[in-house]
């Protein structure tokens, strides 16, 4: 929690003003960080939890146990669909923990949050 919390210092919003710093922990006990990154064409902005899902494969980590999401907002902040669908990719049963500035925690499966994803065995 106080990995996704110090990344989410580094993002860079000047559009939304909303920090998000995630968290990735790896099976292998590595934990992997990522924040949001905003862009003018707003459809190109990237996601503190596929950040952290980029740098995590990156160093070629493949399995996730659990993922922290920190906001700079009082509440909660869900991971967006196109995280979830990224997510689920690599860890269909991860812990997901979001956190609130406020001290606010929610915790639940990524099943819960994305229940019948597609995924890779839905292309053959």
């Amino acid at each position: 929690m106080k990995r996704a919390v110090a990344v989410l210092g580094k993002a860079y919003s000047p559009y939304s003003k909303i920090r998000v710093g995630a968290a990735l922990l790896a099976d292998d006990g590595r934990i992997f960080t990522g924040c949001n990154v905003e862009n003018a064409s707003y459809g190109l902005t990237l996601c503190a939890e596929r950040a952290a899902v980029v740098a995590a494969v990156s160093e070629g980590a493949r399995k996730f146990t659990a993922i922290v999401v920190a906001t700079n907002l009082e509440h909660v902040l869900m991971p967006c669909g196109a995280c979830r669908q990224v997510l689920s990719e690599f860890a269909p049963k991860l812990r997901v923990v979001v956190v609130g500035a406020d001290g606010s925690r929610r915790e639940m499966s990524l099943g819960d949050l994305l229940p019948d994803a597609f995924r890779s065995i839905d292309l053959t």
